[in-house]
């Protein structure tokens, strides 16, 4: 990951918005950016679309006791507390960077990346 000094920091939500156990896209310079407030309080972000077939991950089913989320269209699954794909395995979610500053949402992203997503094909190791 990015030095976090080298990040570009977008604000995209409080935590009103956001609330424990809940998941929620916004857009963070163009790109769809999922949100997730896991079990315990700690705040995710990942891309906001699905890698195998570029589904909005937020239309998804999110389990909070386990932190997984079945895409709507495939039922592809993801563990939000890691990015990892559970079903099927090695394809992966691009993560940002994320921070909370009294109440405010952040997301982070090395400013020169202009790819920040990952796609992914049944059977397909994961491309970054």
């Amino acid at each position: 990951m990015a030095k976090a000094a080298t990040l570009r920091w977008v604000e995209v939500a409080t935590l009103d918005d956001l609330w424990e156990g809940e998941i929620l896209d916004v857009e963070v310079d163009g790109q769809i950016v999922l949100l997730a407030h896991l079990p315990g309080g700690k705040i995710v972000a990942y891309q906001g679309i699905c890698p195998h077939q570029e589904v909005n991950l937020a239309d998804g089913e999110f389990d909070e006791d386990t932190a997984i989320l079945t895409c709507s269209a495939h039922l592809w699954k993801f563990d939000l507390s890691t990015g990892e794909g559970v079903n099927p395995k090695g394809c992966r979610l691009y993560r940002y960077e994320t921070r909370v500053e009294e109440e405010v949402i952040y997301v982070g992203y090395p400013p020169e990346e202009t790819r920040r997503y990952n796609r992914c094909r049944e059977n397909e190791e994961a491309t970054a």
